[in-house]
């Protein structure tokens, strides 16, 4: 036999053993799920989602908590509520654009999301100021565009004082105050809320199958656990916004 009919028979035995071992390996896997999304389809989120559990509910007096109605004025001027978001999975930050501590990295922590989810017309931030004196429209626009926020479902919004921290200590009961002495001169919550398309407040649950209700917004994934060995939520986050999202 010539030397090429060697090579000719060698490569069809390398193709037989494939058909046998190989494609039946991938079928299996595809029949068991085991193709992640990004795998077995292109879209802007190149995730999987590992935990499918479902997400709780904030239950108070035996009913699921929505979100307490808001209207403010956004970045651009515009008047912005609660029904604006309706239809839309978003998260809800309070902050002040010269806060010196927690708010650029609960901030770049946000843009690390909206850049996970770029095409999602249904995804969106809520970033409420709790220095409206400072922070006007002009301020946050501009704040807005230094940290290089791109989604138009982000609303940086300023308005009536007392409203906003009622919203926040009452609404969300995510903590911000006015402290004199503090870094910046205000104290506030680190935590996001995570809120559903129908304006529920939603959440994983821990080990007692009690909702969590917050996700740490100041840990950012590169940075994995802070000083104290807290453990960074973006990552939980953005699975559990892909949840409610849906695979549409």
């Amino acid at each position: 036999m010539k030397k090429t009919s060697y090579s000719y028979v060698g490569a069809s035995f390398i193709i037989l053993i494939f058909g046998i071992i190989v494609v039946p390996r991938i079928v299996d896997r595809i029949q068991n799920n085991d193709v992640t999304r990004s795998e077995s389809r292109s879209k802007d989120v190149q995730m999987s989602v590992k935990d499918l559990s479902e997400l709780s509910y904030l239950v108070i007096n035996g009913s699921p908590k929505k979100v307490m109605p808001f209207r403010f004025t956004n970045q651009d001027g515009k008047m912005i509520s609660n029904e604006d978001y309706i239809g839309k999975v978003y998260l809800v930050e309070f902050f002040f654009s010269t806060c010196p501590t927690i708010c650029p990295k609960m901030t770049k922590n946000l843009v690390n999301i909206q850049n996970t989810f770029p095409k999602r017309i249904d995804f969106g931030v809520a970033s409420f100021t709790i220095n409206p004196d400072y922070d006007t429209q002009e301020v946050l626009k501009e704040y807005a565009i230094n940290y290089g926020v791109t989604n138009p479902n982000w609303h940086f919004m300023t308005g009536n004082k007392e409203a906003i921290y009622n919203l926040a200590n009452a609404g969300f009961n995510l903590y911000a105050a006015e402290v004199e002495g503090a870094a910046g001169g205000f104290e506030h919550s680190g935590n996001f809320a995570l809120i559903d398309k129908e304006g529920y407040i939603r959440s994983r649950t821990d080990a007692f199958g009690n909702p969590k209700i917050y996700y740490k917004g100041i840990i950012s994934q590169a940075e994995q656990f802070d000083e104290d060995g807290e453990s960074e939520d973006i990552t939980a986050l953005k699975e559990d916004i892909l949840k409610l999202l849906g695979d549409e």
